[in-house]
């Protein structure tokens, strides 16, 4: 198998050789909480995807839950008109 960026990077752009920007890297840092919170809940839903979720379970995955939509509200309500909407 070959990379096709190679041959179309004139034509297309292909961007996948490059370092990021600093732009993309605040990007990142902003959205970290976000990122950081639903690894936190993948792993809770790893934990307890082989057994039925007992009391303590179910708790995890409120708790999990509750702190993504939390980071994902504070990056909503920190983003500026000028750099877009949080997805």
């Amino acid at each position: 198998m070959f990379n096709i960026c190679t041959d179309y990077a004139t034509v297309t752009g292909c961007g996948l050789l490059r370092e990021p920007t600093r732009g993309e890297l605040a990007a990142i840092e902003r959205e970290m909480p976000v990122i950081e919170a639903d690894i936190d809940l993948l792993d809770v839903r790893i934990a307890v995807m082989d057994r039925p979720p007992n009391e303590l379970d179910d708790r995890r995955l409120r708790r999990a839950r509750r702190r993504l939509l939390d980071a994902r509200r504070a990056l909503t309500n920190r983003t500026t008109p000028n750099e877009g909407a949080a997805s």
